[in-house]
């Protein structure tokens, strides 16, 4: 065991890479070697370990099975050469991360924990992050209750996980969108604003519904009126109208995503035309029926910038005869990858380089 000042090393006796296929990896399927685990107890956070991934022991009156509480965030790990590796805006992560937890009632992690233990697990693990473009090393903290009582109350033990995975592209083609008017996917004083599990698995049944329908993902509308555009199911949208880019502004019924603030910052930066604001769903849809809705696209960190082909509600269609990004949607996707895999400036401060020895 290897003693580090936030942490204790174990390392795995050997790696599992030459198993994996990393030029077609598929999303979260493959695991790299090591993973970060921290437990609270007594009142405070233990010492964190990192350790050979593999299986955990749980009972099966984990407080988290039962009740949902529970947090995770996302980010990505970008090859930029064999001693460079970036992380793309993770402050902003924790930043999330600890908002989330604090909604969730789960006792916050130290910011160093949370960033050094990413940057730790890379330098470990850095030839899991692929070196074919597109793909990368996408990385999940998690934070769940761990009682071991079935009890309708606030867990007084946690467990704080960072686990890693080499993915590629996670929508192959343009997507297709419908709304619903019988589902909701947040209300006003929810959990909409939080990454937390039960926001995702009450958004299943409907997704499951839309592709029976021939469509990929659900346009969520409002929950009081059902007329006010707020998200996609894994990523937030955006709407280029007669020039000008719109997404729905955040009213804590949204996930605030790191991509969508990162589309607004460089809207900004670029002086183009940007408004967070309430949109319609009839706004939307006249938008198309006016030949002015020039694109659509989802912003998401697994996705990056997502085209959107078709735009679904109460029976009608907005449609897009493409076979990839917009104009616009493509500026932003370059914009951000470049950035992000090192081939251009970084005038925001966004990236955090991890070097390897």
């Amino acid at each position: 065991m290897i003693t580090d000042t936030l942490f204790d090393i174990t390392k795995a006796s050997e790696s599992r890479i030459a198993d994996v296929d990393l030029d077609a990896p598929g999303f979260g399927r493959e695991f790299a070697d090591h993973m970060l685990e921290m437990e609270y107890r007594d009142g405070q956070w233990q010492q964190p370990e990192i350790k050979p991934f593999g299986s955990i022991e749980i009972t099966p009156a984990l407080n988290a099975l039962h009740y949902a509480q529970s947090v995770f965030e996302g980010t990505k790990a970008y090859y930029v050469d064999g001693s460079t590796i970036n992380l793309f805006r993770v402050q902003k992560n924790y930043e999330r991360m600890a908002r989330s937890c604090e909604r969730m009632c789960i006792p916050t992690i130290e910011k160093d924990i949370f960033i050094e233990g990413i940057k730790e697990l890379i330098r470990l693990d850095h030839q899991w992050v692929p070196e074919k473009e597109g793909n990368t090393l996408y990385i999940r903290p998690f934070a769940c209750a761990f009682d071991p009582i079935i009890s309708a109350r606030v867990a007084e033990q946690y467990r704080f996980y960072i686990i890693t995975s080499p993915v590629g592209s996670y929508y192959e083609r343009p997507v297709k969108l419908t709304t619903t008017q019988q589902y909701v996917r947040a209300v006003k004083g929810g959990v909409g604003a939080a990454k937390t599990a039960g926001n995702y698995a009450a958004s299943l049944y409907p997704a499951q519904q839309a592709k029976k329908e021939g469509f990929d993902q659900v346009l969520w509308l409002d929950a009081e009126e059902h007329t006010y555009v707020e998200e996609v199911g894994t990523m937030n949208i955006f709407f280029v109208i007669d020039g000008v880019l719109v997404t729905p502004s955040l009213r804590g019924t949204i996930l605030p995503g790191v991509t969508r603030d990162s589309i607004i910052e460089l809207a900004k930066h670029w002086d183009m035309p940007v408004e967070e604001r309430r949109i319609s769903i009839e706004e939307v849809m006249q938008a198309g029926k006016d030949d002015k809705l020039e694109e659509v696209f989802g912003a998401g960190t697994a996705a990056v910038v997502a085209p959107v082909e078709e735009v679904h509600h109460d029976g009608q269609s907005v449609t897009f005869d493409i076979d990839g990004r917009g104009p616009v949607g493509q500026k932003f996707y370059k914009a951000i990858t470049d950035i992000q895999y090192g081939k251009a400036e970084d005038p925001f401060d966004w990236i955090a380089s991890v070097k390897i020895d």
